[in-house]
């Protein structure tokens, strides 16, 4: 029974990797909202896990874990413009 969950996770996990880094790189104005996404598929394999534990899957979700760690760890490294506007006098 636990190679069916693991067909049913493979893609979306797959999947969430490469759109997710497509769309952090991509789109930089998006990129809390594709992070979120991203931490949500590995909430949805980590319950599949914990119902049916495999360690096929369970490398799996390492793998998707490091992919959003590294990405998460991008975003706090990447300097944000639109946090910390100029102060313009205006006369």
């Amino acid at each position: 029974m636990g190679q069916d969950i693991l067909n049913a996770l493979v893609l979306p996990l797959l999947f969430s990797m490469g759109g997710g880094v497509y769309a952090y790189l991509r789109f930089p104005d998006r990129r809390p909202r594709v992070l979120v996404t991203l931490i949500l598929f590995q909430l949805v394999g980590a319950c599949g896990h914990v119902m049916e534990p495999g360690t096929a899957l369970f490398g799996l979700l390492v793998l998707h874990g490091l992919v959003v760690f590294a990405l998460l760890l991008h975003g706090l490294q990447t300097p944000h413009k639109d946090l910390a506007p100029e102060r313009v006098r205006r006369e």
